[in-house]
């Protein structure tokens, strides 16, 4: 078994947070039909996202990338569901030039970079 080394320069990512070849995965676990959309926090080795709109025609999923895009400061086509459509369990593929611990800090803040009030 190899052991992945660590140094100084390596950040301790959440096990639901991932960088692979440029791109940052999220793995998330929804709870759709909620009171109101927000993070919840981890649950297992992924993240626990609660939606307000039903498990209906797509609309938690739509919930879901509005809400990343506007948590994370994102336009809608850097944010797309890789696996899990039709499941609570999801893998979600973040494109952007912003490393995954920045995105994952913003994500569980809830403060989007830099954006001026307007």
């Amino acid at each position: 078994m190899k052991v992945p080394t660590q140094d100084s320069r390596t950040a301790d990512l959440p096990q639901w947070v991932q960088g692979r070849d440029g791109v940052t995965v999220l793995l998330l676990r929804v709870q759709p039909g909620a009171r109101r959309t927000a993070v919840i926090g981890p649950y297992g080795a992924r993240l626990k996202i609660a939606l307000h709109a039903p498990p209906v025609d797509g609309k938690a999923n739509d919930e879901l990338l509005r809400f990343l895009c506007a948590r994370l400061a994102l336009r809608a086509n850097q944010v797309r569901v890789l696996s899990g459509l039709a499941s609570r369990d999801k893998t979600v593929a973040v494109g952007g030039a912003d490393p995954p611990e920045a995105l994952a800090g913003r994500l569980l803040a809830g403060t989007p970079p830099g954006r001026a009030a307007g």
